[in-house]
């Protein structure tokens, strides 16, 4: 066993990354980012919270292979943008503090992008954080793959792209609208089917008003569809914007415009989508695929959808 105070050698390591420091500092930033690097790579980090100013709290939660949580409590000591940052803390499991930890994190700009460098000092409590210690230099170089892999997706422009989705329902332009913009109504269709768990949702479908619907699915993945609406027409037209985020990771910003307008003895719906994927996240077609699949719940949930017309060629890159 450890004794109480054992304090074993500091570790100190580098490397370096073909991008920009504020990129690297910007993934430290960031509960998100930090949720998506800050672990070796057989390890994940399903929890964490970043309040990062000089006294800022930082806690982080890393799930080991067998299921252990590992949990990271402490503070900010300091942090310079783009140059340094120092926190401070102890790191348990099952209540037990095992061992405590001051990191020391340097960014220098290099030829070729930049360098990073951390310093880590330790005090050990039990055999527990003996173990953990003697694999840091290992378990830092995995960790720092999966942050030159988020430093890449976060120096890749964003792509633009929209679409255009038609639909004739066998309803009056009163119905349709009152399942667009209804509580009850549109959560008959507005959602990813039966499999995905509804964790939250809110609508208020007026100028300045918001909407939000969180969910997971079967395989644990987390969307928030976060919407603000700007222009309400009863019966005629919505104009909203959105952010979705997978896993509280933002990967689109979007502006959707609905029209109305009688048709064939029901209604035409055009629904008019433009938007920007962030950081890398490829979407592949499944923004509209998506979308489609919603119209044809909708429709559903109407009494049966009409025969989809004249539907617009995607132009750009898909949404």
């Amino acid at each position: 066993m450890a004794d109480t105070t054992t304090k074993p050698d500091t570790l100190e390591l580098s490397r370096l990354f073909p991008v920009p420091r504020e990129i690297l500092f910007r993934a430290w930033s960031d509960a998100a980012h930090i949720k998506r690097w800050f672990s070796p790579a057989d390890c994940t980090v399903p929890e964490a919270d970043i309040d990062f100013r000089a006294g800022g709290a930082i806690a982080v939660c890393m799930k080991l292979p067998d299921g252990t949580l590992n949990w990271s409590r402490g503070t900010f000591t300091e942090v310079t943008p783009p140059e340094r940052l120092a926190f401070e803390g102890g790191v348990s499991s099952d209540g037990k503090l095992h061992f405590n930890v001051h990191t020391l994190v340097t960014f220098t700009e290099e030829a070729g992008g930049t360098r990073m460098g951390v310093r880590q000092s330790y005090e050990l409590f039990d055999e527990v954080a003996q173990n953990a210690v003697s694999g840091s230099r290992e378990g830092w170089r995995t960790t720092l793959d999966k942050l030159a892999a988020l430093a890449t997706q976060l120096t890749t422009p964003s792509v633009q792209g929209s679409f255009t989705a038609e639909r004739v329902f066998a309803a009056s332009p009163a119905r349709v609208f009152h399942a667009l913009t209804n509580l009850e109504a549109k959560s008959k269709w507005f959602a990813g089917g039966h499999e995905q768990e509804i964790l939250e949702r809110n609508m208020d479908a007026r100028p300045g008003g918001r909407e939000r619907v969180q969910g997971r699915f079967p395989n644990g993945t987390v969307s928030c569809f976060d919407a603000l609406y700007f222009d309400v027409v009863p019966n005629r037209r919505l104009v909203y914007a959105y952010e979705m985020h997978l896993n509280v990771v933002k990967i689109s910003v979007s502006l959707a415009t609905l029209e109305l307008s009688p048709a064939q003895g029901g209604t035409k719906l055009v629904l008019t989508e433009q938007g920007s994927f962030l950081d890398g996240y490829e979407d592949n077609g499944s923004r509209e695929e998506g979308t489609n699949f919603l119209l044809d719940r909708l429709g559903a949930s109407l009494g049966g959808p009409g025969p989809v017309t004249s539907p617009a060629q995607n132009c750009g890159a898909k949404s």
